[in-house]
């Protein structure tokens, strides 16, 4: 069965380009603000979407994003609300991947089964969830895959080879490779070192291999799409959206925007990786 995801990489290969990935969390800085965000990024230029499911104890996640976790929440967000606004997408856009990242709690509360349910129906496509192991692939990977949802695992530096077939076993959809050289959003991911460890992990799948993680500008995320079947953009955004909003932390008429103009600077540079590349 070919998912959305599948099928924006078949496209992109044709195409000779990367994939530019964006994460924001839902719901951040309200409902409302965070669907109408979600809804320009395709026109902005991002091929792929990660959303994330806000949760108390988020960690894996560096302030940024902790601290819009937190927005999201105080807003009122919840599970079943963001699988809501995902269903918002979808009535206008039938094509962008869309890919829930966060962490298991959440989706155990919900109740496995009804999640992937509502998840499918409502148009998500993959689901990264950061704190479930291989070991762990029957409490939610496997039923995932088996409800038509992509499984995206993550691969770091300390993921070796002896690992990496763990790892990759019930992957599907893209690896996430995260290129840590030092907290989230500090520094600029080496393009040398990512370029090989990308080759690294392509030796074990044939799955594309996105790199997320010290990517800030233009130059970063052409250098990473180069090396990678795609480039993953949080923090940068999480941080544009944050310095739009108001005393109070409320949205302006600036919010949304600002995030759009960040991820269209950020996709041409991703773009621009196809020349370089050729």
């Amino acid at each position: 069965m070919t998912t959305r995801i599948d099928a924006r990489f078949a496209e992109l290969a044709k195409e000779g380009r990367s994939a530019f990935v964006t994460f924001l969390m839902a719901g951040d800085p309200d409902p409302l603000t965070s669907l109408d965000i979600i809804k320009a990024l395709p026109k902005a230029g991002a091929d792929i979407i990660e959303i994330g499911m806000p949760f108390t104890d988020p960690m894996a996640d560096g302030p940024s994003i902790q601290a819009a976790g937190l927005r999201a929440l105080k807003g009122g967000m919840t599970l079943r609300k963001t699988l809501e606004m995902v269903r918002g997408f979808r009535k206008e856009d039938d094509t962008t991947p869309l890919v829930l990242m966060g962490y298991y709690n959440p989706i155990y509360i919900y109740g496995v089964d009804k999640f992937l349910s509502d998840a499918k129906t409502a148009g998500v496509d993959g689901l990264i969830i950061v704190d479930l192991p291989p070991e762990e692939d029957d409490e939610l990977c496997i039923p995932a895959l088996e409800a038509g949802l992509n499984f995206i695992r993550l691969a770091t530096p300390t993921t070796d080879d002896k690992r990496l077939p763990a790892v990759l076993a019930n992957t599907s959809g893209f690896v996430y490779y995260v290129s840590i050289t030092g907290i989230t959003g500090a520094a600029a991911a080496d393009s040398k070192v990512v370029g090989d460890a990308v080759a690294r992990i392509k030796r074990h799948t044939k799955l594309p291999v996105c790199v997320g993680f010290g990517i800030r500008t233009p130059q970063a995320a052409r250098a990473i799409a180069e090396k990678a079947n795609g480039a993953v953009v949080g923090t940068a955004l999480v941080d544009a959206l944050r310095d739009s909003l108001d005393a109070q932390g409320q949205a302006t008429a600036k919010t949304v925007a600002a995030v759009a103009d960040v991820v269209a600077s950020l996709a041409q540079g991703v773009r621009g990786a196809k020349q370089a590349a050729e």
